[in-house]
């Protein structure tokens, strides 16, 4: 029996044993890596949920201001000059008319102040305006109101030289860089 006892020993209880602990290591490693990519693809999901969830909201946003979008892209649409015309027009109906008298109006392609330092088309228009301050005043808020895409680049007043008493109506030149589509 001697002569097996050393082949029963190493095949019999040394190498199980050996291969039990491989296969132990080896368990150990595989759920060391399982649970490392379970974390890393759980961190994922959560920062893809986040976003998901941030777009959705971001989302609601845009369709809550599309009609708001449609009216800027009408806006920007129509001719400046003609809107402007137009809405004067529809301004100079609720003023009184001996305080407010639109004088000049004159509508430069050619970029000019603001227009001329970026790439969006815009165009130059010069109004001139007779009036009092207070009138004025309520005339310029309704007109850039009404056409958000004016940009005040320039506003002159004056006191009237034609008259000969101290009179409460002013000239007003003002400049206006108009972005266009």
């Amino acid at each position: 029996m001697n002569l097996y006892r050393q082949s029963i020993a190493l095949f019999g209880i040394v190498l199980p044993v050996l291969v039990c602990a491989v296969l132990i290591t080896l368990c150990f490693t595989l759920k060391s890596k399982m649970l490392t990519s379970l974390k890393n693809k759980q961190s994922l999901f959560k920062s893809c949920e986040t976003s998901r969830l941030k777009a959705l909201e971001i989302e609601t946003k845009i369709v809550l201001q599309r009609p708001h979008i449609m009216h800027w892209t009408e806006l920007l649409a129509e001719e400046s000059s003609s809107a402007v015309n137009t809405h004067l027009r529809a301004i100079a109906e609720s003023l009184p008319s001996k305080e407010f008298q639109k004088t000049a109006f004159e509508r430069s392609a050619a970029k000019g102040g603001f227009g001329s330092a970026v790439a969006q088309p815009s165009s130059q228009l010069r109004i001139v305006f007779r009036g009092t301050f207070r009138t004025m005043q309520r005339a310029f808020l309704e007109l850039e109101s009404r056409l958000p895409q004016l940009q005040l680049q320039e506003l002159r007043i004056e006191p009237n030289p034609n008259s000969q008493n101290p009179s409460p109506l002013l000239n007003f030149q003002v400049n206006y860089t108009a972005w266009e589509n």
